[in-house]
């Protein structure tokens, strides 16, 4: 019987290292399909340590991250193959492996992550230079590396989506190589993995760093809830999407629920466009669900026209888009204001309730997001950068070029976008006017009439006495007075914004940033599409 180490000397040079980074299928997997048509192929993820340390970094995406590695690795078992988790720095682990058994291609799909994934990104790129490894990225998104003209970004998405979707050979076409004796588990590990990187079972999130705080009904990673979840939308959810979407009583049905499979690559945006206008096609005339998901389509496209701003520049996650902006509000930082919304305390019967629904499930729908922005923003005066962190460990299906370009816009610092100031009473009455969501999430307001429902600390005291309620100690009181802060911060951006020289650097902006096209047929100015379009979006999905 030959030897691993005899094995590995047959297959060195000859393999292609498929590296999974958030992308854990096998359907539509143009990475792994390109690399197994050339021959046999190694699968790895890695749990890198500098990226799960990051500030926008949380255990639910962690959680999420290894529910899907599970469950591809049970796809892979059943082809033949097995994905082999490895722990440790990407480029620590590739030399590592690369020296037990030396190969001369690595495969992944593209990524437009965080500032530390681009720069680990970066390194590996030096290191695949360095020891002659060509190193193929594949589109996962209708993003482009290097977009240099805006105007053909959308005939790029179109392209992108419209292609055929990536298939894999048939076994025994489809070849697995082993992983290297040097770096193996036993093999009675219940997830092999290389021992000399590696326990034989995934970090625990605590080992990380990671706070051990998660939502408790956070959705659940992995292909097959993916297909589910698109399922039960494309059969029958998507009949409410339109007028559903912005309500956080009907949102949580009426939206797709899929950001999260696409985050982490659970399914393609190729394969849930291609599937979704396909059903469209099928569906009469008038049907809801054709005009609900005709809306989808456009949400999809908004989806990678918002992280093409994160490719095209990095910086924003770190900076102000429109650096006139600098300053606004850096040096006015309360630390005080802050807490209480993380806490949800702010006084404001929505923004609790929708911090409370956060907790408990990672998720809220597109309106409340932005809300809970402006909120942070204009009333509290709050810089975006820590909000956006706050909000990505929050946000189970975070997306950084999402995100960011979001979390900058709400803000008012883009240079480009109308500022869209959400008043938070004045959602609770439009959204929630009965109460119900209020309620669910903040069980002291049950006790509040309604008439008291969206502004409880202006209850009089007997009434608070009748009623069992303590408005600074069971409710909050509100932080600030929310019309004169906001009119505050309104005017202070305002008068920023009408300075010639922030005025004449807006054209570089939006001839960078803006959109040219909408999808399905629909056109509009670069501003309107990017100022006025974005905020209809549900880019919680």
């Amino acid at each position: 019987m030959r030897s691993r180490s005899a094995r590995w000397r047959r297959w060195a040079m000859s393999y292609g290292l498929v590296w999974f980074k958030r992308d854990f299928r096998l359907a539509d997997h143009g990475a792994l399909a390109a690399a197994a048509r050339r021959g046999p192929v190694l699968c790895v993820a890695i749990v890198e340590p500098a990226l799960w340390a990051q500030p926008d970094a949380a255990r639910q995406h962690y959680e999420f991250m290894l529910e899907s590695a599970r469950a591809l690795h049970g796809e892979l078992r059943r082809c033949g193959g097995r994905l082999h988790l490895l722990v440790g720095e990407a480029v620590e682990v590739l030399d590592r492996l690369h020296a037990a058994a030396p190969f001369a291609e690595l495969i992944s799909h593209e990524e437009t992550g965080n500032g530390a994934s681009y720069a680990r990104d970066r390194a590996v790129a030096a290191w695949c230079r360095t020891h002659g490894v060509r190193w193929q990225e594949v589109a996962q998104f209708g993003v482009v590396r290097r977009l240099a003209d805006r105007d053909r970004w959308q005939a790029h998405w179109e392209a992108h989506v419209t292609a055929p979707q990536a298939v894999l050979p048939e076994p025994p076409a489809l070849r697995f190589a082993p992983l290297p004796a040097s770096l193996h588990a036993a093999d009675a590990a219940p997830w092999p993995a290389p021992a000399a990187i590696v326990a034989a079972r995934a970090p625990e999130a605590r080992a990380l760093g990671l706070d051990p705080f998660q939502p408790p009904a956070r959705q659940r990673g992995g292909r097959q809830a993916a297909l589910e979840v698109l399922a039960s939308f494309l059969d029958g959810r998507s009949a409410h999407y339109r007028g559903g979407i912005s309500s956080p009583l009907k949102a949580p049905t009426a939206c797709s629920r899929l950001s999260p499979y696409l985050a982490w690559g659970c399914l393609s945006l190729r394969e849930v466009v291609q599937v979704t206008r396909a059903r469209i096609a099928a569906l009469p005339d008038g049907e809801r669900r054709r005009a609900g998901l005709s809306a989808f389509i456009s949400r999809l496209y908004w989806h990678c026209h918002f992280m093409q701003k994160l490719e095209s520049e990095p910086a924003l996650e770190f900076r102000n888009l429109h650096r006139g902006y600098d300053g606004l509000r850096e040096a006015d930082w309360k630390p005080a204001h802050f807490d209480a919304l993380v806490a949800g305390r702010t006084g404001w019967p929505l923004v609790d309730a929708c911090v409370a629904m956060l907790r408990a499930t990672g998720w809220v729908n597109f309106r409340m997001r932005a809300m809970l922005v402006s909120v942070a923003a204009y009333a509290l005066w709050l810089h975006w950068r820590e909000v956006g962190l706050w909000l990505a460990r929050a946000f189970l299906d975070y997306e950084p070029g999402i995100h960011w370009s979001q979390m900058q816009m709400q803000s008012g610092t883009t240079g480009i976008n109308t500022t869209r100031v959400y008043n938070p009473i004045k959602q609770a009455r439009d959204h929630d006017p009965q109460g119900v969501f209020v309620r669910r999430w903040l069980p002291a307001l049950r006790r509040v009439p309604d008439t008291w429902l969206f502004e409880p600390w202006r209850m009089p005291e007997a009434l608070q006495a009748r009623y069992g309620v303590r408005v600074g100690e069971d409710i909050a009181l509100p932080l600030v007075d929310l019309d004169l802060a906001t009119r505050s911060a309104k005017a202070r951006v305002h008068a920023l914004r009408a300075r010639p020289e922030v005025r004449a650097a807006k054209a570089a902006i939006v001839e960078r940033h803006g959109s040219r096209k909408r999808p399905e047929g629909r056109r509009g100015r670069a501003q309107v599409d990017v100022a006025q379009g974005a905020a209809q979006l549900d880019l919680g999905f």
